[in-house]
């Protein structure tokens, strides 16, 4: 089971990527954008991903991933369950929603520096 801690541990080795406590919720984000978000419990991460993809991925697997409640279905966001996902999904995931909210200089500094 992946844990708040395992996200953060990742989360804020990506550039630009900033930690906050927002109405008792742990939040990441760049800038003003947030691309990862737990609920209270800490048993829900919602994340970042596109919306016209969505549907197929919680079609797919209802039993990890599932729509955000109706008023964020305006955003590009999904949802998974943290008991449901292992850590290299979690690294992918987190990793993919990162990529969406930071300028393409900085997706492309990051990628370059694992094949340097």
């Amino acid at each position: 089971m992946v844990t708040v801690e395992d996200v953060r541990q990742f989360a804020l080795t990506l550039p630009r990527t900033s930690e906050h406590l927002i109405h008792d919720r742990v939040k990441f984000r760049v800038g003003r954008i947030v691309y990862v978000a737990f609920s209270r419990d800490e048993t829900l991460m919602g994340f970042g991903f596109p919306k016209e993809e969505r549907a197929a991925l919680v079609a797919a697997e209802p039993e990890k991933f599932l729509l955000p409640r109706e008023s964020d279905l305006r955003y590009h966001w999904v949802e998974a369950r943290l008991a449901a996902i292992d850590a290299a999904e979690m690294r992918e995931l987190v990793l993919d929603a990162w990529r969406m909210c930071v300028p393409k200089k900085v997706r492309l500094a990051y990628a370059r520096s694992f094949t340097s």
